[in-house]
């Protein structure tokens, strides 16, 4: 890879910067040359050749845009010269042969897991508190605040001392000191945690189960089943109104459809029929500690890789997401579906373009079809409202580099690395089969890991560009930076850099496997994901509206 420009693929006709380049440089490559008729800053792209109006740009092999004005050799590409084009895609075109990576380095290796009853192992172990209505979020807020200090989760509040500084100097009539107050971080503390082996009372708090539509509480109620299941959960408390669309019934359908044997305990209690909200509250609150206690008597054992469900994520995507992060985890991937597990790549806007090879790569005809009505149902759905996928960058996006949506999707596709399509599933479907498999979801950074949750995913790697906070309540969300100036610059959010590659010191496929090493370190709790140190526990379900 040169340090300065690259293209990513023969059949390209674009390159990308990789550093900021001048008007007037003279690029070289495969014994031909060009001059840069712009300035062409990082993450961007420049013309190979002369492009006329119409003329299509291709990258990753794949068309991506089409030229609105003349384009000359050397010229940069950005919106005011090209908009959104993608690939048309039908059925399985052709058949696919797959060679699986090396993984003998990895075949002896295990994580230290919950092992539950049912045969799947947590990276964790969490204790769920969940309304079926948003009229129960303040009860469950009251029964995760009466948990918390009390069980040892609580951690030193410094931005309240930090207020707490402020006011006093206030009080003290010395404002002219409170530009010189400084914000100090959070000293390690001694754990006081009650159970040593659970991991926290988790709350999904959301705004959902009545009102709306029956489908958005029938999905609900799914979404809340499978976060039940998920392995990194030990059991559950869920609080119902009694009168909302997500009746208990629902729900309790939709648990017996993942854990027949009901092997996994779950306590529901009433509003309505509890009386009280005193009597409701003691009794969640009761019940909750007697199955601590059970639950705290899981403790990590050895488990094999293939026991991994993982996601793969992108947000606060840039121009240097598909060359560097996006195919490092793809590689991650290759190596967990070659030894046995799992993995998970949501996000369906952001696959625009590159269906027909995603189609190609199925196993099976019926998941390939099953992917061709879920992209066609959601472009029409946002399409009928006046917008499509061809809106789905943002202007952050687009202003480093991510100039279409198939450009985008292009790079986003990369996460899935080169391994076959075991499954497609609709959105708040738990996982069915081992290998790859493409979930429903938005490219909205929480909705999207809200679903892959939901889906079984218990850790979830997240790539960005530009940085992003996102975190989940269940699975542990690892930040990777596609750049090193990232992790530099927002090291409290950023687990690990793979800007390394960009830079030519490591291959992708070295960076890929450094990612499951550290994948193993916090499935095992050795190593505590940024997001689970800084709480970032977002939560929010889909609703049937459209949302990219």
């Amino acid at each position: 890879m040169s340090n300065t420009f690259l293209k990513i693929h023969p059949a390209d006709n674009v390159f990308v910067a990789l550093t900021d380049l001048k008007a007037g440089e003279k690029i070289s490559y495969e014994g031909k040359s060009l001059v840069l008729k712009d300035d062409v800053n990082a993450k961007h792209k420049f013309a190979e050749n002369d492009l006329a109006p119409e003329d299509e740009v291709f990258m990753y092999g794949t068309v991506v845009g089409k030229a609105t004005q003349p384009i000359k050799q050397g010229g940069v590409i950005g919106t005011h010269n090209l908009k959104h084009k993608a690939a048309p895609y039908s059925g399985r075109t052709k058949t696919y042969q797959w060679t699986p990576p090396d993984v003998s380095a990895f075949k002896s290796k295990t994580f230290m897991g919950f092992h539950r009853a049912d045969g799947q192992v947590g990276t964790a172990n969490y204790w769920l508190v969940i309304p079926l209505v948003f009229c129960e979020n303040r009860n469950v807020e009251m029964i995760r605040q009466a948990f918390q200090d009390e069980l040892g989760f609580t951690k030193p509040d410094v931005y309240k001392h930090y207020v707490h500084e402020l006011v006093n100097l206030y009080r003290e009539g010395k404002t002219e000191k409170l530009g010189d107050v400084r914000f100090q971080p959070a000293t390690e503390v001694p754990s006081k945690r009650v159970f040593k082996n659970i991991d926290g009372i988790k709350v999904l708090t959301h705004q959902g189960g009545c009102g709306g539509t029956r489908q958005d509480a029938q999905t609900l109620c799914a979404l809340l089943a499978g976060y039940i299941h998920n392995p990194n959960v030990a059991g559950a408390t869920i609080l119902s109104l009694g009168c909302q669309n997500a009746e208990i019934k629902t729900i309790q359908e939709r648990l017996a459809a993942l854990d027949p044997k009901s092997l996994k305990p779950v306590i529901i209690l009433d509003q309505q029929q509890s009386g009280t909200e005193q009597e409701l509250l003691s009794q969640a609150i009761q019940k909750t500690f007697l199955a601590l206690i059970e639950a705290d008597k899981t403790e990590r054992k050895p488990a094999p890789l293939n026991k991994l469900v993982v996601g793969l994520k992108c947000g606060g995507s840039d121009g240097f997401s598909g060359i560097s992060a996006n195919p490092a985890i793809g590689h991650t991937s290759d190596l967990l579906v070659a030894l046995g597990g799992s993995t998970i790549l949501s996000e369906f806007p952001e696959l625009c373009g590159v269906e027909q090879e995603l189609i190609n790569r199925c196993e099976e005809d019926e998941a390939g079809n099953r992917f061709i009505q879920l992209m066609r149902t959601y472009s029409d759905a946002a399409e009928a409202v006046g917008s499509g996928f061809d809106m789905n960058p943002s202007p952050g996006n687009i202003k480093d580099g991510l100039i279409t949506d198939a450009i985008k999707s292009a790079g986003a596709a990369k996460k899935g690395g080169t391994a076959p399509v075991a499954d497609v599933l609709p959105y708040a479907t738990y996982i069915r089969k081992p290998g790859l498999n493409l979930l429903c979801t938005p490219g909205n950074d929480v909705e999207s890991t809200t679903g892959t949750t939901g889906s079984g995913a218990q850790i979830i790697l997240f790539t960005t560009g530009l940085g992003t906070p996102t975190g989940n309540p269940v699975s542990q969300v690892i930040k990777l930076s596609t750049n090193t100036r990232l992790a530099q610059k927002m090291p409290d959010i950023i687990d690990f850099n793979t800007g390394q590659i960009i830079s030519g010191e490591k291959t992708i496929e070295q960076v890929g496997e450094e990612i499951l090493d550290f994948i193993i370190e916090v499935a095992s709790g050795r190593t505590t994901a940024k997001s689970v140190a800084l709480n970032q526990d977002d939560f929010i379900p889909w609703k049937r509206g459209v949302s990219l």
